[in-house]
Order: structure tokens, then C-alpha cells, then sequence
């Protein structure tokens, strides 16, 4: 039986949807949002839980919709690309005031702002209990912060991915939309791209089946949920290799 009292993982990636941040605005960040985020990351860290971060840039931009009103698709997510830099300084600053050290790396060279995204150095910034932030996405177009995430959570160790949303998990259907949307506790890979649940893309969700690792996803919104996941409670859905 999981140690209620010491974490269920040691190295964690944690993918943060850009529409997280927005909080009761329509676009942009909602600084009260970012500062409960940025606590909650603290509250697993002093556990001693080494953690990284993604973050989507969906509360300032959308490539693909952007790609589907007539820009330039490799434009589009270029601009997409510098939307989850300027989220990710804007955790970096939240949590520094807070004490925890952070570093962000990215994917497109800007040294004034942001490390280059070297793996050594994000391990070494990892063991240091750093807290390590990946902006940037992957560096290319046509790839979203889902692939990133399980990219880079393969790349540096992380024994699971969690990815935290305004939604309490995986549904058959949206359940905004649908009173009788039923919420899976547990899925497989295969599961989710058969039923096309798009919770992640499915570059992402084969990425992460190919390497056999798991995959949960939560509502961020609901205060210590991110320890309640990483201290192994049953929240979410779960999505593993079957």
C-alpha cells in the first residue's frame, strides 16, 4: 500500500494548459490563478519532488485556429510557441517570489530570456531541486504542447505525465455540453485512440504508449490537487499501457 505520507513519485513532468491560466478573463493571465498554481507546485516540492513543467500558450494563442482563418500554419505556431514563453516567465517570476528556485529553458533560442533547452543541464537542474520549466514547445511546427510535454517528460526520466486542465479527468463526451457525459477512472492508450477522446493529440498519446508511460489527467483548479495526484491519490483519470 502507497505511503500516504511520502510522494508515490520522485521525478514529475507537469503539463499546464495555457486556458488554466486565464482564470474569469478571456485571454491573457490571471496573476491570482498563476500565484495559486505556483503554490501548489511549491507544496510538492518541498516534499522533495524533483518537477518540470510544461505549459500551453492556448490563453494568448491557437496555432491551428489561427492556421484554419487563413495564416500560414508554420506562422501560426511559431506565434504559439512564444505565447507558452511568455506563460512559463510568468511562473518562473510567481514561484520565485515564493522561494523555489526555477530555471526555464526553451526550445528557440532567446538568451536574454530563457536557458537553451540542453537535457544535462535540465537533469542537473532537476537534482539541484530546481524547478524546471520548458517553453518553447518542441522547437517545430505541427507539433502541440501535449507532444512537448511527453517529449520532454520521456527525455529527462519522468515517471509519469501529468497533465492538469479546468476538467476533473476523461469523459466520453464534453460534460459541459452533456449532463449525461459519463468520467472514466482509468483508461488505456489504445482506448483513448480508438474512442478519439483527444485528451491528448495522438502523436502524444502514441509517444507516450511507445515508452510505457503513464499519463494522468486532473482539474489543477481544485486547491492541492496536484499533491493530492502526486501523493498517489485516485483523482482523475489514469491512462496507461494496457
Amino acid at each position: 500500500m502507497q505511503d500516504l505520507q511520502k510522494p508515490k513519485y520522485k521525478r514529475i513532468l507537469l503539463k499546464i494548459s495555457g486556458e488554466a491560466l486565464i482564470g474569469q478573463s478571456d485571454y491573457g493571465i490571471d496573476p491570482e490563478v498563476m500565484c495559486r498554481i505556483a503554490n501548489q507546485i511549491k507544496e510538492v516540492h518541498s516534499l522533495g519532488v524533483e518537477i518540470a513543467v510544461v505549459i500551453g500558450g492556448g490563453n494568448f494563442w491557437r496555432g491551428a485556429s489561427a492556421s484554419a482563418g487563413g495564416m500560414d500554419r508554420t506562422t501560426a505556431d511559431h506565434i504559439g510557441m512564444l505565447a507558452t514563453v511568455m506563460n512559463a516567465v510568468g511562473l518562473q517570476d510567481a514561484l520565485e517570489k515564493i522561494n523555489v528556485f526555477t530555471r526555464v529553458q526553451s526550445s528557440i533560442y532567446m538568451q536574454e530570456i530563457a536557458e537553451p533547452f540542453i537535457r544535462r543541464r535540465a537533469l542537473r537542474h532537476l537534482e539541484k531541486k530546481r524547478v524546471v520549466i520548458f517553453a518553447g514547445g518542441t522547437g517545430n511546427p505541427y507539433f502541440s504542447t501535449d507532444t512537448a510535454a511527453a517529449l520532454r517528460a520521456l527525455e529527462i526520466n519522468a515517471e509519469i505525465l501529468f497533465k492538469a486542465t479546468k476538467v476533473d479527468g476523461i469523459y466520453n463526451k464534453d460534460p459541459k455540453k452533456h449532463t449525461d457525459a459519463v468520467k472514466f477512472e482509468e483508461l488505456t492508450f489504445m482506448e483513448v485512440l480508438d474512442r478519439d477522446l483527444r485528451i491528448l493529440d495522438s502523436t502524444a498519446t502514441s509517444l507516450c504508449m511507445e515508452n510505457n508511460l503513464p499519463v494522468v489527467v486532473f482539474d489543477i483548479t481544485r486547491p492541492g490537487n496536484i499533491k493530492a495526484v502526486v501523493m498517489g491519490k485516485k483523482i482523475g483519470t489514469i491512462v496507461k499501457k494496457g
